[in-house]
């Protein structure tokens, strides 16, 4: 089942001015909390973007960066801590190849010159939301520690008998 889209910002490709257009998004507080849900977060208390779009022909330059305000979870304390987050995007989007005659459509070619290929533009649009939801995401730490948590491991003498210990014991009394 593919999820909505918690923070939706479409773009009309097509309506894009000739000198670009410059965007800015904020999401709302019911969009805040569905994207702190969806990424495992206590809390998302602002996300915004500010965007550049520029297009060339069938494609379309997105440059721009997303800031935002959330509570994680230690891995170490397991205690909620603020993380601010300033990402920079720079993603090309481009509209799908024109089908030929008969329904068939040109081939794409790969280059593996270290560039990404472009992202797709899906029906004529570009959402903004999702980009900077997806960038928010990406900046995330996997394994979020507050600062100053420090792991300490537990110590040998809390470490409870092996069950091969309590073989061991048992057998040495029997033999």
């Amino acid at each position: 089942m593919i999820e909505e889209e918690a923070f939706s910002r479409p773009v009309k490709v097509d309506a894009l001015p000739r000198d670009g257009l410059d965007q800015t998004i904020e999401a709302t507080p019911a969009e805040r909390a569905a994207i702190a849900r969806q990424n495992g977060l206590v809390d998302v208390a602002r996300l915004s973007a500010t965007f550049n779009l520029q297009r060339r022909g069938r494609e379309v330059s997105v440059k721009g960066s997303v800031h935002a305000e959330v509570t994680q979870t230690c891995v170490v304390s397991l205690e909620p801590f603020a993380v601010t987050l300033d990402e920079p995007v720079d993603v090309r989007f481009a509209s799908p190849k024109p089908e030929r005659p008969g329904g068939k459509r040109e081939a794409e070619t790969i280059v593996l010159d270290g560039a990404d290929a472009p992202d797709p533009i899906v029906e004529g649009k570009i959402d903004l939301g999702a980009l900077a939801a997806e960038f928010m995401a990406l900046g995330l730490d996997p394994y979020p520690r507050k600062p100053g948590a420090e792991f300490t491991p537990p110590t040998d003498a809390a470490r409870p008998d092996s069950p091969f210990e309590a073989l061991a014991k048992i057998a040495n009394k029997g033999g």
